[in-house]
């Protein structure tokens, strides 16, 4: 009977061995899949915590690259009016040249007569002039208005603000011609701004891909 015992005592124990050592391995294998996906979370989380970080310099990078862009076309800018500024003074100062040569200017004067008369759809037109051309022209109007010989030209009384050049109007103002200086560079102001800029200014890589784009 106690050999029975003793028989069935060993059947428990090596049984209780058995699933102890099936859950010991049950165990180590849970562990390592434990750490095997911990480790595999880690790497993930790393990896985003790098993307990210990339992303973020990336972004800081181009922040700064834009910056110093919107600086360097600011100052490309300022340069640029600086220069176009500068040229616009310079044509100012050479029709200021201009006026006082007499046998230069006075010609264009007579050229510009007879292009606003012309034009002009009224058969009297009244003639304005500064007040330094009108002490030059009063003297002998009547020999510089022979120049439109179809129309009535008069030289008005009043004085008008401009370096030179005159502006032609009729009596009841609804037509007027302005062949002033200033007149005529505000018409040509954008030819004259574009003319300066490539003059002063070499064309950039945009300008040409817009260029061979429009042809």
């Amino acid at each position: 009977m106690s050999d029975k015992v003793n028989e069935l005592e060993q059947a428990i124990l090596a049984r209780a061995e058995h699933l102890a050592e099936q859950y010991r391995q049950q165990g180590r294998t849970a562990r390592s899949d434990t750490l095997r996906e911990a480790n595999e979370k880690l790497r993930l989380r790393e990896d985003r915590e790098v993307l990210v970080a990339k992303a973020l310099a990336e972004r800081a990078y181009r922040r700064k690259v834009q910056a110093h862009e919107l600086k360097l076309q600011a100052r490309l800018d300022q340069l640029r009016w600086n220069l176009v500024t500068g040229v616009s003074q310079g044509v100012e100062e050479a029709l200021r040249r201009l006026v006082d040569d007499k046998d230069r200017y006075l010609p264009m004067l007579r050229a510009f007569l007879a292009q606003a008369a012309e034009e002009a759809p009224a058969d009297e037109l009244l003639v304005e002039v500064n007040e330094r051309d009108h002490a030059i022209l009063a003297a002998d109007w009547e020999t510089f208005a022979a120049e439109a010989p179809d129309k009535r030209l008069v030289l008005a009384d009043n004085h008008i603000a401009c370096i030179g050049g005159l502006r032609v109007r009729t009596a009841d103002e609804r037509v007027r011609l302005d062949n002033t200086f200033e007149g005529r560079m505000h018409r040509l102001r954008v030819v004259l701004y574009q003319a300066i800029q490539e003059r002063l200014l070499p064309p950039t890589a945009e300008d040409a891909s817009a260029t061979m784009a429009s042809t």
